[in-house]
């Protein structure tokens, strides 16, 4: 799949890098975010909405959705993309998250992982070659090895051990895939010792992927150790390939992997923070609850042009939420997309124009500025 990926403009100051990933559902600009839909669906947000805002790809779970509605189900109806009516590209995680998200209900052996279903407590089993069979019957244009990623802080035996298992099921769904359809990004791990999350990310590249991914990441661990963590694993990994940091999700987790080669970003934060009543904007966060907001006339963001900024007030979105009204559930959610994916587009947009070093400094003098 050497036509899979191009790099178009490369920052000479920094690692950043502008380029275009092609897939069978259309192009894919980069650095790019990828809202979350886990379920088949970005929560509180429709594909028309997500048109609008210039999502060019979405995220959805593998393990999700294999045990509803069930990979066959799908496959029947013509696929995830004609399921959730999004026509862009998808990308599914092979599930390796749940690997460690749900520690509590699976046991891990070297074949795979038995779960216990966090829906109805049945047993299921997800290996390497199934995690791949399940996402190409989903037909998605991107797709992810199955991991394992330690938790934060983990001893050095522990991340080799947990390296060398992703290292092997990674083998094993390169084998299962065998080059298509859809593209098979590898995921490195490491924990956090930089040696490990080089070698790791050494041994990846050697598999040939389309894409690669480094996992692992946003634990809890301080973000200096992140950076080092980012930096050892772009060494390793082949630098004419996609990399995707997984699950990074504050804006200037976004800004500062751009800065360090980083191409794809996905991240829950922010649809759930909408959820929550906090509103991201160039200047910084708003916590539409505060009282501050109750006959505030102004949008959340004044230089946004997204819906909610388009047409409605603090006062009135605040209002909302009091009262609990679906409708501040989209405008909150169209909005904080909108944030993100104007943040990574306007990343785009400073490398193509060769001033990507002014747009990192722009990006962090307009931080904490909001009145």
């Amino acid at each position: 799949m050497s036509d899979f990926f191009h790099i178009e403009a490369s920052d000479p100051d920094s690692q950043a890098r502008a380029g275009r990933i092609t897939t069978r559902h259309g192009e894919i600009p980069t650095p790019i975010f990828m809202p979350v839909g886990t379920r088949g669906s970005v929560k509180a947000v429709g594909p028309d909405d997500l048109a609008a805002l210039g999502a060019k790809i979405v995220l959805a779970n593998t393990y999700h959705l294999m045990l509803r509605p069930g990979p066959d189900i799908l496959s029947r109806l013509g696929g995830l993309h004609a399921f959730m009516g999004w026509t862009g590209p998808i990308i599914t995680d092979s599930g390796g998250y749940q690997v460690f998200s749900l520690s509590a209900l699976r046991e891990l052996t070297p074949d795979g992982v038995a779960f216990r279903s966090s829906y109805d407590g049945s047993r299921v089993f997800l290996g390497p070659e199934m995690a791949v069979e399940i996402q190409a019957l989903f037909g998605v244009d991107v797709m992810m090895c199955l991991d394992e990623c330690t938790a934060f802080p983990a001893s050095r035996a522990e991340a080799e051990r947990s390296m060398g298992l992703t290292l092997d099921w990674a083998r094993r769904c390169r084998r299962a895939w065998g080059g298509g359809p859809g593209a098979l990004f590898g995921i490195s791990q490491g924990g956090f010792y930089p040696d490990l999350r080089r070698k790791s990310a050494e041994d990846i590249a050697a598999l040939d992927f389309p894409g690669q991914a480094v996992g692992g990441l946003a634990l809890g661990e301080p973000l200096a150790q992140t950076h080092e963590a980012i930096e050892a694993a772009r060494e390793g990994l082949d630098p004419l390939k996609p990399m995707y940091l997984m699950g990074m999700g504050r804006p200037a987790d976004l800004i500062e992997g751009i800065r360090r080669g980083a191409d794809m970003f996905d991240c829950v934060m922010p649809t759930r923070n909408a959820r929550n009543g906090q509103l991201f904007t160039r200047r910084g966060k708003i916590n539409i609850l505060n009282s501050r907001y109750r006959d505030d006339p102004r949008p959340p963001d004044q230089d946004c042009g997204c819906l909610a900024c388009r047409g409605f007030s603090r006062a009135y979105l605040r209002h909302l939420h009091q009262n609990r009204e679906p409708l501040f559930l989209r405008l909150a959610s169209v909005h904080n997309l909108h944030y993100y994916l104007d943040l990574v587009a306007g990343a785009r947009e400073s490398l193509l124009k060769g001033r990507f070093s002014c747009y990192y400094k722009e990006f962090y003098d307009l931080q904490d500025t909001l009145d």
